[in-house]
């Protein structure tokens, strides 16, 4: 019965795909098509695509057309090649993807047996915002639900005691008021005002049209330091969520706060307060979706087998381990790298750089050369014509066993179209980017950064925004056919939503990877906690008491000596990479991180340093925050003012 229905899922996508937006009435004058999608009859001719037709101008072509050429140069370049293997879902039982979603926000401990460190859940718990803690709350109801109708007898926490706020949370620590995510009613944030859909394009001197992405928009703030959940609570429950239909050709020039306590990107905080940050950034966002009223599935790849060597059709986490012993400390895949630094160097400006495919028995063939002798070294690059290398791109990405966006989130990228506004969207997008595993997320950021600048070439490559976007979605979007269940089978529908969320995803690609602050400050908030809770804990048995009281001393010691060396309002910076290792610097309340990294610099100026201004930065360590990079714009009288037990160091940037 599987079979079958599997069968019968690909005869339906094979008809989709080679019957779509018939009856084209191509205009040559004019340079636009014009689509009739007839009466519903099902019987309709197919459009016939061809090579000459795709080296047309761009401007003779319209984005269906760029989408639905490109599903058509897929269909062909996939007819004779190696079928690749399915992923298999796993289709969780009743409760089962409560379950799930409880052990990926990490707060398993709320339904397991012999929970060694619940205490340090009831600590995360604490730091949970109204949503977040709704959003979990449902989750717990349906598990134990789930387990009584099961006749189960785990010891799930009524919620009451769940979320009761420990006691130690109640007392005043330093800077801990400051950490508490703002209240939503002195935030109630209005979303943007966007121009309606009925607006007339923007016209330029000779009263042609201009793409509307180069149409100055105003710009937008978005707001980081509280819940994105909290925000759209607190939208509803004023005005309602808009659900009007926005006209996705507009787009908001969406721009950060200035946080003068510093932006937090991706890669900047150490990896203990990033796997914080990773769970509660799949709390934030499945609150997000359940104040927005849509649903969000996670899915779940059953193991299968797959590829251990090559470089095509080879898991992502498969592939680092062999570059790295190739080229220690990788992170993007290499042949990504060398695919995209030859479309470089032939020049971005080439006209239809994405677009026009390469040859298809030279793709065939390159991509089997590739395969043996990638790793030996011995491969010729010379003789990659720029379209065959850009082709090999594409193959690359959809062609991965599991997909760059991940099994268990691609239908979470997908259901982003469906939320009310643009910055929503964009919202869902920033959290969704936080929860990819590193190596998915580090591809995807060498992919995007790689298409802005393509787009940047737009005036000589003739490929804009909307048209690198069309041609990349039916690439990067890839589902492994009808495997997962219960996506959209409408081809129409399904390219709209897919390339907007591509396009979305290049033009604000430098806001997706940061950290929003609301989320920062809840570990900040997390570690104040767990350091009294831990303190405490040390107290209860004598010989450890013993020992912190030895260290206590000590360290008062070597803080007076530190206090005589550094008056009130001063900071000292260590530096050990640098000839003077330390100094003690005034706060002020204009300096920068970027202005203690120019002293240091400047007094090594005459020395033999070989560490550039690009290749060190300025670490808050310590206090509230296990480590992380500050941009150089932070101003550090307001950061040590939020977490003044910190030490500041100067060294070494952590690489990309």
């Amino acid at each position: 019965m599987h079979t079958n229905s599997k069968q019968f899922v690909w005869i339906t996508m094979d008809s989709i795909v080679t019957k779509i937006v018939l009856n084209m009435q191509i205009s040559r004058r004019s340079g636009q098509y014009t689509m009739n999608h007839g009466n519903g009859n099902p019987s309709l001719d197919k459009v016939s695509f061809n090579r000459s037709g795709s080296q047309d101008s761009l401007d003779e072509l319209s984005l269906d057309d760029c989408y639905w050429t490109e599903v058509e140069n897929i269909k062909k370049s996939t007819d004779n090649s190696q079928e690749k293997q399915d992923v298999v879902v796993k289709e969780p039982d009743e409760g089962e993807e409560e379950e799930e979603w409880l052990k990926e926000a990490g707060l398993s401990i709320l339904f397991g047996e012999g929970s060694a460190d619940s205490q340090e859940s009831m600590v995360f718990l604490a730091t949970l915002t109204r949503t977040q803690s709704a959003a979990v709350q449902k989750r717990i109801d349906t598990v134990r639900q789930t387990l009584r109708k099961k006749n189960k007898h785990h010891q799930i926490p009524d919620v009451r005691d769940v979320f009761k706020q420990p006691a130690v949370s109640k007392e005043k620590d330093e800077g801990l008021n400051e950490l508490q995510p703002a209240k939503t009613s002195e935030v109630a944030q209005e979303e943007p005002k966007e121009k309606s859909e009925g607006s007339i394009p923007a016209q330029d001197s000779k009263g042609q049209s201009t793409p509307a992405e180069d149409v100055p928009l105003p710009e937008t703030d978005i707001n980081l330091e509280v819940s994105f959940a909290e925000q759209a609570s607190n939208v509803n429950e004023v005005s309602g969520v808009r659900n009007e239909k926005e006209d996705d050709t507009l787009l908001p020039n969406f721009r950060l706060q200035q946080d003068k306590t510093g932006i937090t990107k991706i890669g900047d905080l150490a990896p203990q307060d990033m796997r914080k940050v990773t769970s509660l950034a799949l709390i934030e966002l499945t609150a997000l979706y359940d104040v927005l009223n849509t649903e969000l599935k996670l899915q779940r790849a059953a193991k299968v087998k797959v590829k251990e060597t090559g470089v095509f059709r080879v898991p992502l986490s498969i592939l680092l381990e062999q570059d790295q012993r190739k080229v220690p400390g990788t992170k993007v895949p290499l042949i990504l790298q060398s695919l995209i630094s030859l479309i470089e160097k032939g020049g971005l400006g080439t006209e239809g750089v994405l677009r026009i495919p390469g040859a298809s028995s030279r793709v065939k063939a390159l991509c089997q050369e590739l395969e043996a002798t990638f790793y030996e070294g011995t491969f010729n690059w010379d003789t990659v014509k720029q379209h065959d290398a850009a082709s090999l791109l594409k193959f690359f990405i959809r062609e991965l066993p599991l997909p760059l966006l991940t099994v268990e989130y691609m239908k979470a990228f997908h259901s982003v179209q469906y939320l009310p506004t643009k910055q929503h969207r964009l919202q869902a997008l920033n959290l969704l980017v936080i929860l990819l595993p590193d190596i998915h997320r580090d591809t995807l950021k060498a992919l995007l950064e790689f298409l802005q600048k393509i787009v940047d070439h737009r005036g000589q490559n003739k490929m804009t925004l909307k048209n690198v976007a069309m041609i990349m979605a039916p690439n990067l979007f890839t589902d492994h056919t009808s495997s997962i269940k219960g996506v959209d089978q409408d081809a129409v529908t399904s390219a709209t939503r897919t390339a907007n969320i591509m396009l979305f995803m290049i033009k604000y690609q430098k806001l997706l990877w940061t950290i929003p602050k609301f989320l920062v400050a809840q570990v900040r908030q997390h570690n104040i906690v767990s350091q009294k809770k831990n303190v405490k804990e040390k107290a209860v048995k004598k010989l450890l008491k013993r020992m912190a009281y030895d260290r206590e001393k000590s360290e008062k010691a070597e803080k007076s000596l530190a206090d005589n060396d550094k008056p009130q309002g001063f900071i000292r910076v260590q530096a050990p990479q640098f000839s003077k290792v330390s100094m003690a610097v005034q706060l002020t309340e204009d300096l920068k991180a970027g202005d203690i990294l120019a002293r240091f610099l400047n007094l090594e100026s005459g020395s033999s340093m070989t560490l550039t201004r690009e290749e060190v930065s300025l670490y808050e360590i310590g206090g509230n925050i296990g480590e992380r990079c500050l941009e150089d714009t932070t101003y550090m009288k307001d950061l040590s003012q939020l977490n003044p037990r910190a030490e500041w160091v100067i060294k070494p940037k952590h690489k990309e």
